[in-house]
């Protein structure tokens, strides 16, 4: 019996925004401060120490598009091999959900972005399969986690809370209104608040 659990992990602010409007290269959590939003991952780490490194212990991970690239259209740079330099963090076979086929992209330090076009159920029996014994994390974007969520094919969410109000943006259960939380544990720091909820 395998003890496998698809975890996923968001920042959200206190009115539920993960990212903004507009993003793009530059800005790839669009209007919303993604350094005011994750500044308890970088500028306060010690003090968020287990959360931070819970995020990237899974075994396998799935991504949106806009997660791994915030352009849109019919054609990939294929110059353009994520925001996250020659070492991604994930270390691990990490599956990206996308309308457009694309070879995949080996990276330092065992990272291999892998191309989905036949959807989110495809994508996850992939990566359940490559994480073994190890947890499948559903690493965003909010969009991507919602359709995860409304489909009950998340075990356990966590949730980092960051103490500001965005106004606007792309939030977290848009679509998944339905998905029955059961509170696990609470952790609060001077700069965010881990939530954590099984299904």
């Amino acid at each position: 019996m395998t003890t496998q659990k698809v975890t996923a992990d968001m920042t959200i602010t206190l009115d539920g925004f993960a990212s903004g409007r507009g993003q793009s290269r530059e800005r790839p959590f669009g209007d919303l401060d993604h350094k005011r939003l994750h500044h308890w991952m970088f500028e306060h780490r010690e003090d968020n120490l287990a959360e931070a490194e819970a995020i990237v212990e899974a075994g396998a991970f799935i991504m949106g598009r806009k997660m791994f690239s915030a352009e849109e259209g019919s054609e990939w740079d294929l110059d353009w091999t994520g925001w996250w330099g020659p070492e991604p963090p994930y270390h691990a076979p990490t599956f990206v959900l996308t309308h457009l086929p694309r070879a995949s992209i080996e990276m330092e330090g065992g990272t291999t972005f892998h191309f989905v076009t036949d959807g989110i159920e495809a994508a996850m029996e992939m990566a359940r399969e490559a994480a073994g014994e190890r947890n499948v994390s559903i690493a965003g974007g909010p969009g991507t986690l919602n359709q995860y969520l409304a489909a009950g094919l998340v075990d356990e969410l966590r949730l980092h809370v960051s103490p500001f109000v965005a106004g606007a943006g792309e939030r977290i259960f848009t679509g998944a209104e339905d998905f029955d939380l059961k509170p696990l544990s609470s952790r609060a720091t001077p700069h965010v608040t881990h939530l954590v909820y099984g299904r």
